[in-house]
């Protein structure tokens, strides 16, 4: 088997795992109980969200658990425009978000709320000049991913940061880190809240982050009983955090030295592939290697991922959450709907081998010269 969708899941490390199963078995006491093992889950639970904070250079109180990371875009997004409508009605986006975001945009739109899109460029960095002319006096939020989940688009943060916060103060700056936790280095600081999943980075599904800053204030939107946070209650999921804290400790550990390996069977695939001019290569020089997006040209994208299939290789036709969909990221790229409507997304990580790409090359080009009718 060759796998190349560790953009959509990735394996369960072995030491997470192991951490997961330890945590289960040995601290099963509920963190919001008075007694002995609820105490003890609550240290183990404190003692790991200590270590997500100094990793990331945070407080720990401005940690959020939730579920998955479209439940922490929900709590961001919505819990600042319910916090914030009185000031003003006015949010900000980009065309290279993930499909959560645009849902919870969507439904603001529908109760009154006003979704500017910023535009892009052609190499997908956002427009920096149209950016600041959409920010307002009552714009309350920019929502901008750090990495496009489809085309490994990454965004300047900080310069996004500098260029609003001049603009309007106040207005606040949330962003998707779920692509980038892992593969590039980040800064928190650089935004307001930002939301990313543990399954992205080696740990297990059903646990994310929501990073809040002291600063910002949100209304929640989900309410019951717990102690631990009011943004998420209920009983937190010991095990998960604590599995969660050993992954997010080994995916930042020598990104540097792993994202220059991943660069390098990313442009063994590119110098392969783009020698075929059915194939189009969907990457722009701000794409981290992590991610490959490319089109075919008179070709079902869905068709190629089946007939990969066969040969035990699997990767996406587009992000995980929209499979199937025409690509908006590429679309607003390149606007061009051919181009978008039939693309394939290879996701690489650390894991990947020489070999396995050698293998994926070979089965790829067999593959493609057989549905274009291409012939040796």
């Amino acid at each position: 088997m060759i796998y190349l969708d560790y953009s959509a899941t990735t394996p369960v490390g072995y030491e997470v795992l192991d951490t997961y199963n330890r945590t289960s078995k040995d601290f099963f006491g509920n963190p919001n109980s008075l007694h002995e093992l609820g105490v003890k889950a609550k240290n183990l639970m404190n003692s790991a969200t200590k270590q997500i904070a100094e990793i990331f250079n945070i407080d720990e109180a401005e940690i959020t658990y939730t579920y998955s990371a479209t439940e922490a875009n929900n709590l961001a997004i919505l819990g600042v425009a319910l916090k914030n409508h009185k000031i003003g009605k006015h949010i900000i986006t980009s065309k290279l978000e993930h499909p959560s975001v645009y849902a919870i945009c969507d439904y603001l739109e529908s109760i009154g709320f006003e979704i500017s899109y910023v535009k892009n460029d052609n190499e997908g960095l956002i427009d920096f000049e149209d950016l600041k002319n959409l920010i307002r006096p009552d714009t309350i939020l920019v929502s901008i991913c750090a990495v496009n989940s489809e085309t490994g688009v990454r965004q300047p943060l900080k310069m996004i940061r500098q260029i609003i916060k001049k603009e309007n103060p106040n207005t606040i700056i949330h962003s998707d880190m779920t692509q980038a936790i892992g593969k590039v280095s980040v800064n928190m600081h650089d935004v307001d809240l930002a939301t990313f999943s543990g399954h992205k980075i080696y740990g297990p599904k059903g646990i994310a982050v929501l990073y809040k800053s002291n600063s910002v204030s949100l209304m929640p939107v989900l309410y019951g009983s717990g102690k631990t946070n009011m943004l998420n209650p209920g009983t937190p999921a010991v095990p998960l955090i604590v599995a969660l804290s050993k992954a997010v400790r080994l995916a930042t550990t020598d990104i540097e030295k792993r994202e220059r390996f991943i660069e390098r069977l990313n442009q063994k695939i590119v110098d392969a592939l783009s020698k075929y001019e059915g194939i189009m290569i969907n990457k722009t020089k701000y794409a981290i290697p992590h991610i490959l997006n490319i089109s075919l040209r008179n070709i079902k994208a869905e068709t190629f991922l089946h007939a990969l299939e066969e040969y035990e290789i699997y990767l996406s036709t587009n992000t995980a959450c929209a499979s199937g969909e025409v690509s908006s990221s590429v679309m607003a790229i390149y606007n061009d709907q051919v181009r978008a409507a039939s693309t394939l997304r290879i996701s690489l990580s650390y894991l990947t081998t020489s070999d396995e790409v050698n293998k994926f090359i070979e089965a790829f080009i067999q593959i493609y010269k057989r549905l274009s009718g291409l012939h040796n």
